[in-house]
């Protein structure tokens, strides 16, 4: 059976885009997509095809409760009640997971003989709708559709290929899914494929195949019903393999499987034994991530069989019937060329791929209990290898951390350079592992090893005497079903762009299809009145119908698109999906992340501002680790109490997650810079920091932080004896969560039988887990003070237990130690723009392209950087939301907008525009002209996930118009507020460098990745620039890419015009243009003129105006029909008075045979070879999208060149050019006269296309608005919400 869709290629485009995001994305409505599916059909919905959205299967009463209650798509949790249109919880990464779930919904639909005959999926991770029907194969059919193809010649096959949906209504009988041979999947935009289902003995278990119920699992044993499985029948699409279950009579994706016997790690250590391994192996395949590659001759049937080059196969012949054998194997050389280029580049970006893709190196595997050499593409889950040896770079499958600890630059799935630590899993972590999970969880993510990523350091446990002991991973997915082989599957899969170009410029290439018919049986019947024969009346008539597609119409569609991509390459801005390219140019607003991509990467510590005692207040800013703790009792002040001072020093020494690795510390820039200010020394945990492990106990080595030279001892331990030198273990971190926003150690001082808590983070969040004694009553005050001035500000506290065991310190969770904190003071962080910033922002804003921050920091830092790089108006007000009652799980929450700058002024709740102030406080002039119309909004994580869960749409849409900074956003939220933003219509853009926003920069329209690292993939642009200027330039590149495309195409529907006006009136006496002539026109004026009239720059500064991306409107045609009208009309009056001319030759009417040397032929072709290259002139638009015409050199030499020739074929050609190109003689003076006649009709041409044809499309507008009220022109819906808040 064929496995490819109608004109598809191995991928669709030459490199393509990543999609697929490692967090949980709603499924976007998008242009292009279905909303029914041919084989299944849901409750009142009739199987026919529509432009409309994509249907939410999600979103479904039955799938979201087929588990009997609501399901928190991040954790797998129950979640409150909330709008549909929302996914996340932010809190939700707190809670356990109790069961585990599918990652993919489904529903089936019954055959009429039993069993399920099709099945819908949603599936979470790719954001995947699809359809799955069985079928069978007709004999029957199969022979009818075999005698179709040979009576039709082959005709018939390529047919039933481009539209596969008749060959299976031919040949498919339907089957239940049970007993289908072969079964057609269809997904939600449209794309149609078959594939073979196949079949295989097992004998095994079926819970070695399908997750049991999940208290069984728990449980860690069989359930009752857990037979054996006696056949495994499957199918793999887009490299995804789904299991038929029996028992639940349709087919299942067991990415999420998990051994009900991995209950600890323990039982996790003991690896696999042969009998145990095979089974899995013939389950979940070769842990390599091998993409197919299609043969050379497989390729070149697949560029052969596409309908364009079908149609040139035909006009081929039909030229070569018709004695045109130069034009013919011209043209047969050029399409010979555009599919082997084509062929050569899929073929070369499939290698590259290939080679990015698969991996396979050798490992030390656990098998039999023995340790054996093993390549790693035998690894199955369950089986455990070493990570620690010395030859293992790089991690050959998703594996969970068993023992010792590793540093991994997981750059290559995140964009984000900062190594990460991970660490051994526990037993009560191991409960929140969810395979099949959109993400994976918080608490599990420190102990989750991704397949791709690079080992900087592994190390073998420190805690353990024996040599032989090693770092231990055990293999949890393998293959294509791992976080890397999801990142391969979405740039193999792109999802279709939607943009409207490409579609209308079918469309319309289908409009001059039908005027080519037209002209058709025109001359069909012309030539029947004029007796010509037969087969020369077929062949005359259907050469009028090759005109229509000219042959290098295909490059110059992407021609445009190909040059600026180029431009970028020179500028550092790198493209995977070429067709993003053009969609940057219609962006209507672009998202910022703050930190890295608006300011600085690092963060200088500005100084400490300590809570001192007794008085529970903010005392001075200490500029100096020395001011902070001083090292002699002579520099310290008897009245200050320095414990305070010391909990501070201690907490920034030790409370980061920073690694030694080859002398050198890596990590975050916050936490190095934090640690640098200290001078501290950080050993990591080895065999030198043993004495702090209790004895008796399993306890890891801790990492040891020690003070500078001078400070080795503590000044409060002077009157000991024998002091004991100052040093910290961490004996257990918990890292930074990004919706805790915190971070927090448990430290130990050598020979203290006590513990110390520090925790730093967000100052909001700090303040609620601190007791309230502790905070000064000048919190607020001071934290609004510097966020008020853009600094960056983390507030630090402490705790001391005064004696804790190692067991004790181990049943320690997170809530504990975090909680019943002294507050210790704030960390300034001063955080710079960079240079540029201001200068993008003021420009972009200038060309009303909407800017807007999202950030995770404070939403004072975020407002004052905003204003300081002119994102918001610094004298217009911003109103920031407070929740007068609730929070943000609460639906009767309220929330009020207040000024930032004065809490008079507040917004109304329900229409988000400036209430009056209370009459009281009104008593000064008429009430603040910018309160009521030049205000902006600025938008906490908190209350955005409130409004989109449980506020009212309207107040929704407003915020997203009014908000220009979105702060303490999570990753998910930022993703989120991209898609909000795009469902009101804005094209939206996204720039950031992190991790944090990988998400969103998928989510995006066009998303720019300032990054360096292979990981960028996740993004369509990547610029090695690292700062925004990469924004305007794109967007510039953009607009002249769109109208470059526009230009191109409108000169090829022009230069078909032309032609197709030239025949027609040759075809009137049965005349026609010679061979050399077909081929001067095409190869020595068309393909230059069109090439390099894309090779004009973006024009350099940024224009308020937006081109257009509609082909099949007002702007576009009324021009282009126009000039259509205007080559008629030029043409006519040549074929006219040519005849009025006393040297006239007229054609010879042969019935077997067109005339070619004739005055009539001469005179159009002469003076439409000026129309071909003046129309060049005409069409290339220059400023305000791209750089004038004169600044391009090959454009302006080509027009040169070909007016030159063009001027010598019509004063005074050599006799062998005359013979040559079937030219007869003419008179100087009519010679002159047609030169006088092209001149005009360009001088006219160009004129109307300037001046006339513009204003025309506006008249035709308006008349359509007087003539059709009641159909007005569709809006975005953001400018009808900005005009109703006006």
């Amino acid at each position: 059976m064929a496995t490819d869709e109608a004109f598809s290629g191995p991928i669709s485009e030459s490199v393509p885009t990543s999609t697929v995001s490692f967090s949980y994305q709603r499924p976007r409505q998008r242009q292009g997509s279905i909303t029914s599916f041919t084989y299944f059909q849901d409750e009142q919905e009739s199987p026919e095809y529509s432009d409309e959205a994509i249907e939410d299967v999600s979103d479904d009463d039955d799938l979201l409760m087929a588990n009997g209650h609501d399901r928190d798509l991040e954790a797998g949790t129950r979640a409150p009640s909330r709008r549909k249109s929302s996914g996340r919880d932010r809190d939700s990464a707190a809670q356990p997971l109790l069961r585990r779930f599918d990652s993919t919904r489904s529903d089936t639909q019954e055959h009429d003989e039993g069993g399920s005959f099709s099945q819908k999926f949603y599936i979470e991770n790719e954001d995947l709708t699809m359809v799955v029907a069985g079928f069978s194969t007709s004999t029957i059919g199969y022979i009818v559709y075999i005698l179709i193809c040979c009576l039709t010649a082959g005709l018939a096959y390529l047919v039933f290929r481009w539209f596969p949906r008749w060959r299976v209504n031919l040949i498919g009988r339907p089957t239940p899914l049970k007993d289908c041979t072969w079964a057609v999947v269809e997904n939600q935009w449209g794309e149609f494929t078959v594939h073979n289902i196949t079949s295989e003995e097992y004998g095994h278990p079926m819970s070695s195949v399908f997750n049991p119920p999940s208290k069984e699992q728990l449980n860690g044993h069989r359930y009752d019903n857990d037979g054996d499985l006696k056949e495994l029948r499957f199918l793999d699409y887009r490299y995804l393999r789904f299991l038929f279950h029996p028992g639940q009579d349709k087919f299942t994706l067991n990415n999420d499987w998990w051994d009900s016997q991995w209950t600890d790690v323990k039982a996790m250590k003991q690896g696999l034994d042969s009998e145990e391994r095979d089974p899995r192996d013939q389950v979940f395949g070769q842990n390599v991530i091998e993409i197919k590659q299609k043969t050379i001759p497989e390729l070149l049937l697949d560029e052969a069989f596409h309908p364009f080059y079908i149609f040139q196969i035909a006009s081929l012949l039909l030229w070569s019937l018709d004695q045109y054998y130069y034009y013919a194997c011209a043209i047969f050389l050029i399409s010979a060329f555009s599919i082997t280029s084509t062929v050569v580049e899929t073929r070369s970006t499939m290698n590259r791929l290939r080679e990015i893709s698969r991996f396979e190196c050798d490992v030390r595997v656990l098998r039999n209990g023995f340790w054996r050499q093993s390549t790693s593409s035998d690894l199955v889950p369950g089986d455990v290898y070493e990570v620690s040896d010395p030859s293992l770079s790089q991690l050959p499958c998703d594996s969970l951390l068993l023992a010792g600890d590793c540093i991994i630059n997981e750059s290559m799935l995140t964009g984000e350079s900062i190594p990460v630590s991970k660490v051994p899993i526990t037993d009560d972590v191991i409960n929140y592992v969810d395979l099949g999970a959109t993400s994976i969880h918080p608490f599990v993510a420190r102990h989750f090893l991704f397949c791709g990523t690079k080992i900087i350091r592994a190390r073998r446990p420190q805690d353990d005497d024996d040599d032989e002991a090693v770092a231990l991973a055990m293999v949890a997915r393998t293959g294509f079903n791992t976080t890397k082989g999801a990142l391969v599957r979405s740039m193999l899969f792109p999802k279709p762009a939607g943009f409207k170009f490409y579609r209308d410029s079918f469309r319309y290439i289908g409009v001059m299809g039908f005027i080519a018919a037209i002209g058709f049986v025109a001359s069909f019947i012309n030539f029947v009145k004029l007796g010509l024969a037969w087969h020369l009346i077929v062949v005359r008539a259907l050469d009028l119908i090759t005109i229509v597609v000219p042959p290098a119409l295909p490059a110059t569609l992407t021609i445009g698109t190909n040059f600026a991509l180029a431009r970028l390459r020179k500028k550092q801005i790198f493209c995977i999906s070429p067709q993003r390219v053009n969609v940057a140019g219609k962006l209507d607003i672009v998202c910022f992340d703050k930190t890295g991509t608006l300011t600085e990467d690092g963060l200088d510590v500005l100084g400490v501002r300590l809570v001192q005692h007794p008085e529970i207040r903010f005392g001075d800013t200490l500029e100096e680790a020395h001011d902070l703790l001083p090292s002699a009792s002579y520099d310290r002040d008897p009245t200050v109490d320095y414990r305070v001072n010391k909990n501070m020093l201690y907490a920034m020494a030790t409370c980061h997650s920073l690694r030694n690795v080859d002398d050198e510390l890596i990590g975050d820039p916050l936490d190095l810079k934090m640690f640098q200010f200290t001078e501290w020394s950080f050993e990591e945990g080895s065999q030198k920091t043993q004495h702090f492990v209790e004895p008796g106990t399993h306890q890891a080595a801790p990492s040891v932080i020690r003070p500078p030279a001078g400070m080795e001892y503590d000044m409060d331990d002077a009157h000991n004896d024998n002091p004991v030198p100052i040093e910290l273990g961490v004996l257990k971190s918990f890292e930074f969560v990004s919706h805790l926003r915190r971070a927090s150690v448990v430290i130990r001082q050598n020979g203290d039988p006590g513990v110390s808590v520090y925790v730093k983070g967000a100052p909001e969040v700090m303040k609620d887990i601190c007791t309230p004694t502790s905070i000064p009553e000048d919190f607020e005050d001071l934290l609004s003070y510097y966020t008020h001035k853009g600094y960056r500000v983390i507030a630090c506290a402490s705790k001391y237990v005064s004696r804790m065991s190692w067991q004790q310190l181990q049943q320690m969770d997170r809530s504990e130690a975090e909680s019943r904190l002294q507050l210790t003071g704030f960390i300034i962080f001063e955080n710079k723009l960079k240079d540029i910033t201001t200068e993008i922002i003021e420009e972009l804003n200038a060309a009303k392209i909407r800017t807007v921050m999202c950030t995770g920091d404070n939403i004072l830092t975020a407002i004052s950087v905003a204003r300081e790089c002119d994102l918001i108006d610094r004298d217009s007000h911003c109103y920031v939301p407070h929740f007068a009652e609730g929070d943000k799980m609460d639906p009767k929450a309220v929330l009020t907008w207040e000024s930032v700058d004065n809490s008079l002024y507040q917004l109304d709740g329900e229409t988000l525009l400036p209430a009056p102030l209370p009459a009281e406080q009104d008593n000064s002039a008429p009430y603040d002209a910018l309160a009521n119309t030049d205000y902006t909004l600025a938008v906490t994580g908190d209350a955005f996930r409130w409004v989109v869960d449980f506020g009212p749409a309207d107040v929704l849409k407003r915020m997203l118009v009014k908000g220009h900074v979105f702060a303490r956003m999570s990753p998910d939220e930022k993703a989120e507020l991209i898609e909000k933003l795009q469902g009101i219509d804005y094209t939206c853009g996204f720039c950031g460098d992190g991790a944090n926003d990988c998400g969103a920069l998928k989510a995006a329209d066009v998303g720019v990745s300032l990054s360096e690292a292979e990981a960028s993939v996740a993004a369509p642009f990547t610029s090695h620039i690292f700062d925004i200027s990469c924004v305007p330039t794109l967007i510039k590149e953009g607009r002249a890419a769109l109208v470059t495309s526009f230009c191109c195409f409108k000169y090829m529907s022009l230069y078909s015009a032309i032609q197709f006006c030239s025949v027609s009136f040759l075809y009137a006496s049965a005349s026609n243009l010679g061979d050399f002539q077909f081929l001067f026109i095409d190869l020595a004026l068309i393909l230059p003129i069109a090439i390099f009239m894309g090779w004009t720059g973006a024009y350099p500064a940024l224009s308020r105006k937006r081109p257009t991306a509609n082909l099949v409107s007002r702007k576009v045609l009324t021009p282009l029909l126009g000039q259509i009208v205007l080559c008629i009309l030029i043409q006519a009056v040549a074929f006219e008075t040519v005849q009025w001319q006393p040297w006239y030759i007229p054609p010879k009417v042969n019935k077997k045979k067109s005339s070619v040397d004739n005055s009539q032929n001469t005179a159009l072709f002469l003076v439409s070879c000026y129309q071909y290259i003046l129309s060049g002139i005409v069409l290339s638009i220059g400023p305000p999208f791209r750089e004038s015409m004169r600044k391009n050199v090959p454009f302006c030499v080509t027009l040169v060149v070909t007016l030159a020739f063009s001027l010598y074929m019509l004063l005074d050609p050599a006799k062998g050019l005359q013979q040559f190109m079937d030219l007869t003689d003419m008179s100087l003076s009519y010679s002159l006269f047609l030169l006088a006649l092209a001149l005009v009709g360009f001088i006219m041409a160009y004129l109307a296309e300037r001046y006339l044809f513009s204003g025309m499309a506006k008249w035709i507008g308006h008349m359509k608005k007087v003539l059709r009220p009641s159909h007005p022109k569709k809006r975005k819906q953001y400018k009808e919400i900005m005009e109703a808040m006006q």
